[in-house]
């Protein structure tokens, strides 16, 4: 995929109606809902992720973040919760992807990948034409308790640069994103999108000032 100059973003670990309204008034094309997750932040129950997906506009996306690992469970949560995309952060077998179109027509597909390696791009490559979109993130789904997300950790962008350059979708780029270095991160990867969560945060809640700052950078403003 072609560079992008001024990405997409996806406010993440929305926790309120209050906060999915204020990441889109300052021009948030996604927001992010958080399920059940063995680590991390943003974690909400599926009945406010519904009610925050009700209200958020046509054109917006609603994410619902899942670590579910079959197509089964990901088809119950979706259906629950009602979001517009579902995004995949642990692992699931290949033959999944094609349940899940068949039984969510029209709702979004995006599949985490956790850069760690060279190996991730391969993997990246692998289910690309399966899905909608990308999104590289800085977990570890391979320690004892996984991270799946949040962790506020940059990776090595250098490889999410080779993925966008040979990927077939869209990517996000997540982890670590601050105001002080989306600017580097959009010239170093050229997302379609970025993904940010706790760099717009302060104690836990979204910061107005910190996602001001963060989307006049993005735009170059």
């Amino acid at each position: 995929m072609e560079a992008t100059r001024v990405p997409r973003v996806k406010v993440c670990c929305i926790s309120s109606v209050d906060e999915a309204r204020l990441a889109i008034r300052y021009g948030a094309s996604a927001v992010g809902l958080v399920s059940a997750m063995p680590s991390g932040p943003g974690v909400i129950e599926e009945g406010l992720i519904a009610e925050i997906a009700a209200v958020v506009p046509p054109g917006v996306g609603s994410f619902l973040l899942s670590s579910a690992q079959d197509a089964e469970s990901l088809i119950k949560q979706q259906q629950h919760c009602r979001t517009n995309t579902i995004q995949i952060v642990d692992w699931v077998p290949m033959e999944a992807y094609a349940v899940l179109r068949e039984a969510l027509p029209g709702i979004g597909i995006v599949q985490v990948i956790h850069v760690s390696g060279e190996e991730s791009v391969d993997e990246a490559l692998e289910i690309a034409p399966h899905i909608d979109a990308l999104l590289l993130d800085s977990g570890n789904p391979n320690l004892s308790v996984k991270e799946l997300g949040g962790t506020g950790r940059r990776h090595d962008w250098n490889l999410s640069r080779k993925i966008r350059e040979e990927s077939s979708v869209p990517i996000y780029l997540a982890g670590g994103l601050r105001p002080d270095n989306v600017r580097e991160a959009i010239e170093q990867v050229g997302p379609f999108g970025l993904d940010i969560c706790s760099g717009v945060r302060s104690n836990g809640e979204l910061d107005e000032e910190k996602l001001g700052r963060f989307m006049r950078a993005v735009s170059g403003s």
